[in-house]
């Protein structure tokens, strides 16, 4: 795992969730507007989902 340091000023710990033909991470409506960044910290388990899958 590589180790990556990101100035903040919240983190929310959560789990991904399947929507549509993509994902998505639930974060407080406080944050609407804000800028966010998104740390996948474990590899994926569903045999469902596509390596290549990325939207770059």
């Amino acid at each position: 795992m590589d180790r990556h340091e990101i100035a903040g000023h919240e983190v929310v710990k959560g789990t991904v969730k399947p929507t549509g033909n993509g994902a998505h991470v639930l974060v407080p409506r406080r944050w609407l507007d804000a800028d966010v960044k998104v740390v996948r910290t474990s590899d994926p388990t569903s045999e469902d989902v596509p390596e290549d899958d990325t939207d770059e």
